[in-house]
């Protein structure tokens, strides 16, 4: 069933409100019942398939460790997918677009837009059609709730606030079900006299509304500007705010002030990279490293500079390969990030352009060098840096 308002009767109108009514009472029902999460998001995505008259339909949670969405729940898709399928949380994504916004997406057919990709994990099922909303813990978007069709569809008004009313739903059962884990922590945190990991989780919640608040405010100015050239700047600007945004995604307590495990970090930076982009692989090798998050937040802005670079420009229509290495013990207690790729070269230089100012500048403010050489082979950028907390 399609959703076209404009050619529904009256009653055909109410009778949908109040299927959708009748639904989220079910699922309300569902919530209460002490059968734990894993069932309630089983039987829960089963409900809202009915209501929507809809084949597939998944939730979604945010992974901070690979950058990318989980399917932990769903139906209508083929055996082994579930919880181990994965999609990507960029931008260009409609899941990623609503987690990271936590608004509302939806496409009424893949090949008519083309700001959206639709991924190898839709057109494998051949979706053509979806609806996205996200699942909000306390404000902040945990993962995704989305529904999928395999037919043009117009998902109505009316839809999306069904929607967003099962995902709060969701929401609730999720951070009812985290509260055990939440005690334990805080009876740990209060025997040990140490509360800096709720303190973290506060601030990490806090901050990832702000992230989402300007993610959003960017989506709507692209909206606005329709020229390609604003566009590319828009997107520019918010690839370094999820680079931020990462970061603070990877925050560990310690005593001695906020750490970021730069390894974990690296990683999920480049995973969020790749998912970008079909044409190119990303290779990352990682040494075990921490850094307090004023010196980590330059480093992953480095090499998030530097592989769009890359992405840009390196490669023609067949892609290429990144490669991203982060190795510590080098010199006097310092370490090292090496990101190469195997493009075309830089094949006009321009020493004042405003990205290897960036690099520069940034290399500066935790007092690391950067040494970049290119190549009809490729061009390797190499930062090397102190380690200190």
């Amino acid at each position: 069933m399609e959703d076209h308002p404009a050619e529904h009767t009256e009653g055909d109108v109410l009778d949908k409100l109040r299927r959708h009514i009748r639904i989220l009472v079910d699922i309300g029902r569902l919530s209460v019942e002490e059968a734990g999460t894993e069932r309630f998001l089983d039987q829960a995505v089963l409900q809202i398939a009915r209501a929507v008259e809809i084949d597939h339909v998944k939730v979604l949670q945010y992974r901070p460790d690979t950058s990318d969405l989980l399917l932990i729940a769903g139906v209508g898709w083929k055996d082994g997918a579930l919880r181990t399928a994965t999609l990507s949380a960029d931008l260009r994504s409609p899941p990623g677009r609503a987690f990271q916004t936590a608004e509302p997406v939806s496409i009424r057919d893949f090949a008519e837009q083309n700001e959206f990709v639709c991924s190898e994990f839709l057109a494998e099922h051949s979706i053509v059609a979806v609806s996205n909303v996200p699942i909000l813990i306390g404000g902040a978007a945990w993962g995704v709730l989305e529904v999928d069709s395999t037919k043009p569809r117009d998902f109505s008004q009316d839809t999306t606030e069904f929607l967003t009313a099962a995902a709060a739903l969701i929401g609730a059962v999720l951070r009812r079900g985290a509260q055990p884990d939440e005690h334990a922590s805080l009876m740990a945190a209060v025997a040990e006299a140490k509360k800096g990991q709720i303190l973290l989780r506060e601030m990490q919640h806090r901050v990832k509304n702000n992230f989402q608040l300007v993610l959003s405010s960017i989506s709507i100015q692209k909206r606005r500007y329709l020229d390609p050239e604003s566009h590319r700047a828009l997107d520019h600007v918010a690839s370094r705010i999820n680079a931020i945004s990462l970061a603070h995604d990877q925050l560990a307590p310690r005593q001695e002030g906020q750490i970021v495990r730069l390894s974990h970090y690296i990683r999920a930076l480049c995973s969020a990279i790749r998912n970008q982009v079909d044409e190119v692989e990303v290779d990352v090798e990682c040494d075990e490293l921490e850094l307090a998050i004023d010196r980590a937040l330059p480093v992953g802005l480095i090499l998030n500079e530097t592989a769009m670079n890359s992405i840009k420009h390196a490669f023609g229509a067949e892609g290429g390969r990144i490669s991203v290495s982060l190795v510590g013990g080098v010199g006097y207690g310092e370490a090292r990030l090496t990101v190469t790729d195997n493009g075309r070269g830089i094949q006009h230089p321009n020493k004042n352009g405003s990205g290897l100012k960036l690099i520069t500048s940034l290399a500066r403010q935790i007092g690391g060098t950067v040494n970049q050489t290119s190549s009809d082979a490729g061009t390797t950028t190499t930062l090397t840096f102190p380690l200190i907390m």
